[in-house]
């Protein structure tokens, strides 16, 4: 459970206004202290997030966020962070002060869960300071953080909650049958983690397991030596020859003319578009890149943050890439983590990552942020894809 990926994990965020108990009702229900607590209106001044094992929901992640009633030019981008953090949340717990009862501010709180159609529970703190309980409410339970009153109950109704369809989609393993060969390109250059893969590639290895397939995993440099050797064996015997090839998007054209035609070839990242369910978007987004213009702006958008390499795929790499493939003046803006525009009309084309990072809440909030403002979104190795010619190629699996 512990080493379960964070955009696997159930995302449950505690909302409400400044000096509710936000805090004290997320120490209490991890029975860590996880949350600095305070009397002092406003001490939560950022989103903590904490994956940890809750039971007996399993792995999840708990979100503490700032009052959503916080003022000031800086309470402002405190207010914006968390309804940044609304976009991720799989479940919204609003803590509210039982000795004040719900205002305006929690009423904002609950229509835009309501709107965004986030499972939630009310939770009333303090209720040690009632002189007597109201009658039991489906949406609400009483509790007392201080006093550990009803918190064993709200975690039964956390796991009691409704929740919308979970991704079951696997990343790879419905493609494949038992004994199927899948090689895997994964190049080791200076952008490369040392001595462990990334997530993306970890993940799909594990999925090609779990279809009782055979993964074999190869350099960009080995490759070419590797598919002869397929060819001498199957020339002379009935020998095993891969079914699928799975590449890092940014060697798609060298890779593209080691593989025969015969065989799929794909890469991470689109599986991870399909994984997330914006494939079909995705495709269509990219065809905006024929239609570039001089003075278009395109964002590219990631879903982590991580050190910048001198050749960095997001903000070296694809812009050059682009600009080369369009001949045109593209003006570029980036984004990374949970930073991502509310506001894309400046932007005549989104490209995103892969979103391995980002659980399956926040990256169809993007996909229909882009949707519903008609501004194309494609990805990173779609978009790959495309620039190299090979894009139709590289679908023709799913």
């Amino acid at each position: 459970m512990n080493e379960t990926p964070s955009a696997q994990r159930l995302h449950i965020g505690f909302f409400g206004k400044r000096n509710a108990g936000k805090s004290s009702i997320v120490n209490a229900v991890t029975g860590q202290d996880l949350a600095v607590v305070s009397d002092v209106p406003g001490t939560t001044t950022d989103p903590v997030l904490k994956a940890m094992e809750l039971l007996p929901l399993g792995p999840v992640v708990i979100i503490d966020t700032p009052g959503f009633d916080d003022e000031g030019s800086l309470g402002e981008q405190r207010i914006r962070k968390t309804k940044q953090i609304l976009n991720k949340a799989d479940i919204a717990l609003l803590v509210v002060d039982s000795t004040i009862g719900k205002t305006q501010t929690d009423e904002e709180l609950l229509d835009i869960f309501r709107a965004k159609n986030i499972p939630y529970l009310i939770v009333f703190n303090k209720s040690d300071l009632l002189p007597d309980l109201p009658n039991p409410h489906p949406e609400a339970i009483y509790v007392s953080a201080t006093r550990n009153l009803q918190i064993t109950e709200l975690k039964e109704r956390l796991a009691a909650l409704p929740l919308p369809n979970e991704n079951t989609h696997p990343l790879v393993a419905d493609l494949l049958a038992p004994g199927d060969l899948v090689v895997l390109v994964i190049p080791l250059d200076e952008a490369a983690p040392k001595g462990r893969l990334i997530l993306p590639q970890h993940q799909t290895i594990r999925d090609i397991l779990e279809a009782q397939a055979t993964a074999l995993v190869v350099r960009e440099t080995e490759l070419r030596q590797t598919m002869e050797r397929f060819a001498v064996t199957l020339s002379a015997t009935d020998g095993l020859k891969p079914k699928l090839v799975i590449t890092d998007s940014q060697i798609f054209g060298r890779v593209a003319k080691e593989i025969p035609d015969d065989i799929f070839l794909t890469s991470f990242s689109i599986l991870f578009a399909r994984f997330k369910g914006s494939l079909n978007a995705a495709v269509e987004g990219a065809k905006m890149l024929d239609r570039l213009a001089d003075g278009d702006t395109v964002l590219i958008a990631e879903g982590c943050t991580h050190h910048r390499q001198c050749d960095d795929i997001g903000t070296v790499k694809l812009p050059r890439w682009i600009s080369d493939y369009t001949g045109k003046q593209i003006r570029f803006e980036f984004t990374a983590g949970r930073e991502f525009p509310d506001d894309l009309s400046p932007y005549r084309l989104v490209v995103h990552c892969g979103g391995c990072m980002l659980n399956d809440r926040e990256m169809q909030y993007r996909v229909h942020c882009a949707l519903d403002q008609g501004v194309p979104m494609t990805n990173y190795g779609i978009l790959i894809a495309h620039i190299n010619g090979i894009l139709p190629r590289c679908v023709a699996v799913f």
